[in-house]
């Protein structure tokens, strides 16, 4: 989690990332001037879409204040999106994709746009590129 001193932009780094089952990720607020969270798009969490594997466990922060950190482990194979509360509107939103999606039913999350702003749609990295470098960091 990360922006700028004025927050005039922020970020999750890395964006997009490819990793194994049972491996977890840890986000950890480096950005001093600003809150933030790491939110699943569940319906659990505030009615939104489902943009992760159904039988995978949905999350969230709650707010993390600058340095501190959540950690969660992935076991369920598939794509999972993921979006910062207050942020969603500034597009700060991510992608974790754990094994191999394409062998598990994912396809590109059709009709599960939702009420997703436009910008967060735009931002999530595509899963084909995700796929070929294993990890995607915001450009």
């Amino acid at each position: 989690m990360q922006g700028n001193e004025d927050g005039s932009h922020v970020w999750f780094d890395p964006i997009g990332i490819l990793i194994k089952p049972g491996q977890t990720i840890r986000w950890i607020n480096l950005n001093p001037g600003n809150s933030h969270t790491t939110t699943a798009y569940n319906p659990a969490n505030f009615e939104r879409p489902l943009r992760m594997p159904k039988a995978a466990k949905s999350w969230d922060s709650d707010y993390l204040l600058p340095n501190e950190s959540f950690s969660v482990t992935f076991t369920e194979q598939g794509v999972y999106d993921y979006f910062c509360i207050p942020h969603e509107h500034a597009g700060m939103v991510g992608r974790i994709i754990v094994g191999e999606p394409e062998m598990h039913g994912w396809t590109e999350l059709v009709g599960t746009n939702g009420d997703l702003p436009e910008v967060a749609l735009k931002a999530f990295p595509m899963v084909e590129d995700i796929l070929t470098k294993g990890i995607v960091r915001r450009t």
